[in-house]
């Protein structure tokens, strides 16, 4: 019998941030790759960290069509609330097309909803509440979309895994190997139930001891600084205003205007694509 096929596309979550191995990272989908099955699994991972729906959608899915793979997982979103240029029309519209390329092939897709980074990174309540609104509308989209196309879809964006520091890396944006290990266990026992997986499940015990307090004081004042400078530049200015509008909504009592529209967004922008859709149909012929 020919390997299972596997591919990964997404971003540093996928890539494998935060699980160091060698000269290189590992990660959740790569030690998923290992319990597939009880043959051998060809796993390819096109995640790149820093990568938003749109590279996703231009550099990733091309490649990965080629492929023609078995599983597909398509963790991604995270970076697109990140930047100034957000939009969740044009994110869901995008994941809606990567998720029903991979349909039409006939592939198994895995999807995931995923934390906010404002409370991941513990910032202070006027700018994490813009941040999280764009992580639950784009949350919205991903769970919706994944029902449309068949998908597996793992709840990730919430439970007691998020508060327990032992789970994450240095960062706070990426889990460490504990965490990647249970990202992989998680999704490996939702594929079991639903007969798709047929090998082991991955071990949640780590193989590696966790960073100290002056590893994780490291990266914070190396690569976390410029991490820090590349999301000020292109966010900042504008999250600085968000929070402004977020503080005179709050003085006026009228925050909840912030989520009805951030909920009639992500409405309008699903009904749109529902339309779409409609209008691509075989009636439309």
């Amino acid at each position: 019998m020919r390997p299972v096929r596997f591919v990964a596309l997404g971003d540093s979550l996928t890539e494998g941030v935060g699980d160091p191995v060698g000269d290189g990272w590992r990660g959740w989908a790569a030690l998923l790759a290992g319990g597939l099955a009880e043959e051998s699994v060809r796993f390819t991972n096109l995640a790149v960290s820093g990568a938003q729906t749109r590279d996703v959608v231009e550099s990733q899915l091309p490649a990965a069509l080629v492929l023609r793979p078995d599983l597909v997982s398509v963790v991604i979103g995270v970076n697109d609330t990140l930047r100034r240029s957000f939009d969740i029309h044009a994110v869901a519209a995008r994941l809606d097309r990567v998720y029903a390329a991979f349909a039409a092939q006939g592939a198994v897709l895995l999807t995931a909803c995923l934390p906010d980074p404002g409370a991941m990174l513990g910032l202070p309540g006027a700018l994490a509440r813009p941040l999280a609104r764009r992580q639950r509308a784009v949350n919205t989209a991903v769970h919706a979309l994944s029902e449309r196309h068949g998908a597996v879809h793992l709840h990730a964006a919430e439970g007691a895994w998020l508060t327990d520091r032992a789970l994450w890396s240095a960062d706070r944006l990426h889990p460490g190997e504990r965490g990647h290990r249970q990202l992989a266990v998680r999704f490996h026992a939702l594929l079991a139930g639903a007969g798709l997986a047929r090998g082991p499940a991955p071990s949640p015990a780590p193989e590696f001891p966790a960073p100290t307090r002056a590893a994780s004081l490291r990266w914070l004042a190396t690569a976390g600084t410029g991490w820090v400078a590349r999301r000020c530049t292109d966010l900042l200015p504008q999250l600085l205003r968000l929070a402004a509008d977020e503080m005179r909504h709050r003085a006026r009592g009228t925050s909840a205007r912030l989520d009805l529209g951030a909920t009639h967004a992500v409405s309008a922008a699903l009904a749109a694509l529902s339309v779409s859709a409609v209008g691509e149909g075989p009636e439309a012929a």
